[in-house]
């Protein structure tokens, strides 16, 4: 099965072709980065404009570049939750467009689903050879672990209380005089820093031993009376160790509730998904606990960690979903 996915959940405009739920034949994503760093954030009112003006010429590009045609589409795949509301609607309203007119099926596909799917784009390895598999999922909007037990089987083993890990950085990085997006400056930021130079707090380190969770508002706190109790450290050249150990904070509370997990539950890999799986600091760490337990370690390729419509197409093509009628919905609250 051909399915042309479309993906608007945030601040990516994304259109792809996906055969048979693993080959990628396309994949389009127009980013809104620009449009958004003066804000600092993302802002509803420009993500929805912005995939409203872009979505037309993003899946007419997909479709170029896979050498389709509307005659070789089997379906239409469209991300309908979890993200912001209005931006989810310009995709599904699109995608009920082009299912109607095409006379297509409509699949509803969840973005986090998508996520969690993307680990076995440009893969060998399936669903049932590494399954049960214990999953990070890492974005700037969501932080969980995830116990894989079969396609379309999960169980949520833990989630943040207060912010994900890429909200965490976004926020650190703005404190730091960073730009946006936080992530990828904090890490430019903390190359040659020392990541042992600063305390900061981990979280639930602290917590009974067996407690699995995420907790990185406290972090965040921490670093801005950090930076009031030490006014000059950054015009005094301190940036790249305070990056480097802010980002070692963040990545120390992932790898340590993942470890935990692991020693819980007996599974035949480990996984990262998701924006803040692009970190290269992070993917170290990962590698050597793969070593340290014996596990292999399944990362998501680049182009698939941050938000796409290949991973939403290959969803939606490798397992059953009920098609949808002209009544779909947006879901933006929609849990996996």
């Amino acid at each position: 099965m051909k399915v042309l996915g479309i993906e608007t959940s945030c601040d990516e405009t994304a259109a792809a072709v996906v055969c048979a739920g693993r080959e990628v034949c396309s994949n389009v994503v127009l980013t809104q980065v620009a449009q958004h760093r003066p804000f600092g954030g993302v802002v509803p009112e420009i993500a929805c404009r912005a995939h409203l003006e872009a979505l037309p010429g993003v899946i007419d590009m997909a479709l170029e570049e896979a050498g389709s045609t509307w005659d070789d589409i089997d379906a239409i795949a469209v991300t309908s939750g979890p993200g912001l509301a209005s931006s989810l609607l310009i995709g599904v309203s699109a995608a009920k467009g082009l299912a109607r007119s095409l006379n297509k099926p409509l699949l509803p596909v969840n973005h986090l689903e998508g996520h969690v799917y993307s680990v076995f784009l440009d893969s060998d390895v399936s669903v049932a050879d590494a399954s049960p598999l214990l999953m990070l999922l890492v974005t700037g909007g969501h932080t969980c672990l995830i116990l894989v037990e079969a396609l379309g089987v999960y169980r949520l083993l833990a989630s943040t209380c207060d912010d994900a890990a890429g909200e965490a950085l976004d926020k650190g990085a703005k404190l730091m005089g960073l730009g946006y997006p936080g992530g990828p400056e904090v890490e430019l930021a903390a190359k040659g820093g020392n990541p042992g130079a600063i305390d900061f707090p981990r979280g639930f380190k602290h917590h009974e031993k067996d407690a699995l969770g995420f907790s990185f508002s406290g972090l965040k706190t921490s670093l801005r009376y950090y930076l009031e109790n030490h006014p000059d450290l950054l015009s005094q050249g301190g940036l790249p160790d305070l990056a480097a150990s802010y980002q070692e904070a963040v990545i120390d509370a992932l790898v340590m509730q993942l470890e935990r997990a692991l020693r819980q539950h007996e599974v035949r890999t480990f996984a990262c998904v998701g924006g803040v799986a692009r970190n290269q600091r992070l993917r170290q760490r990962l590698d050597a606990l793969s070593v340290k337990t014996g596990l292999p370690l399944m990362l998501t390729s680049l182009p698939y960690c941050t938000d796409n419509a290949a991973m939403i197409a290959a969803i939606a093509g490798a397992r059953p979903h009920e098609p949808a009628g002209m009544e779909l919905d947006v879901k933006p609250s929609w849990s996996l």
